[in-house]
């Protein structure tokens, strides 16, 4: 009975760490497979080099694309924010790995202290940019929350949206953000949007003003993205939401 209560933790343990090397070794060979080609670049470096922190904006479901290419030394340093869960732990350390830093938690108390942590740490440290997903843990699929405002806010910083698209590529239908995964030696076109200043103070009104623009800001990258790639996904950019008005005929 205790060496097959024993096998269980020592299976998970070894497979988690399997797991994490290879899909570390799967992301630096696509990585290096891949041909990146960047659209509005200038919009990035006079942002990056401001003298002000640089909160990168993304779609959950470009994270994959994205990791190592804003692990580059030109791009800068990054401290991003992983969840708390199992999948979690994993990607933490696939991006401290890939070169960047990370707090952990995604949502509740957990989310709010990692918050908090990044915000000390970006404020302390000069040259230390904070990145998050603009649509969160858990979606919904590109509507942008409130946690990436608040960041900009809190940081003193400008919100830079970049996206990524790429052919050959694959979606994966099944997950709530629609994960893509450019094939080996794909072209994998990188497009950065006009950085959005934030205000000090804003109401609740302005701060979802300010969310339905950014959102507008990253149907414009994505489909310059999507038309240089040559990539189409039938499914929108942002998932329909309960309040969505029903389609026209």
């Amino acid at each position: 009975m205790t060496g097959g209560s024993q096998a269980g933790p020592i299976k998970t343990v070894l497979m988690r760490k399997v797991v994490l090397t290879l899909a570390l070794l799967l992301i630096r060979a696509l990585d290096a497979s891949w041909r990146y080609r960047e659209t509005g670049r200038e919009h990035f470096d006079a942002a990056l080099t401001s003298g002000r922190p640089l909160v990168g904006a993304f779609l959950h479901g470009r994270t994959i694309v994205l990791l190592r290419f804003m692990s580059r030394r030109r791009n800068g340093r990054w401290i991003s924010m992983c969840s708390k869960s199992l999948d979690g732990d994993a990607m933490a350390q696939i991006e401290e790995r890939l070169g960047l830093e990370v707090v952990r938690g995604s949502s509740g108390r957990d989310g709010l202290q990692a918050a908090v942590d990044m915000i000390r740490r970006v404020r302390a440290e000069g040259n230390l940019n904070p990145c998050l997903a603009v649509d969160g843990s858990r979606g919904p699929r590109g509507r942008v929350q409130g946690g990436i405002i608040s960041l900009a806010q809190r940081t003193g910083g400008v919100i830079q949206p970049l996206t990524a698209s790429a052919r050959p590529a694959h979606i994966f239908k099944r997950a709530w953000d629609r994960t893509l995964l450019p094939w080996p030696f794909a072209r994998v076109e990188v497009v950065y949007g006009r950085p959005l200043e934030v205000p000090a103070k804003l109401s609740a009104s302005e701060v979802r003003e300010l969310a339905t623009r950014l959102e507008e800001r990253f149907a414009l990258i994505q489909s310059e993205a999507d038309r240089r790639s040559g990539f189409s996904d039938p499914e929108p950019l942002c998932a329909p939401t309960v309040d969505s008005p029903p389609e026209s005929a």
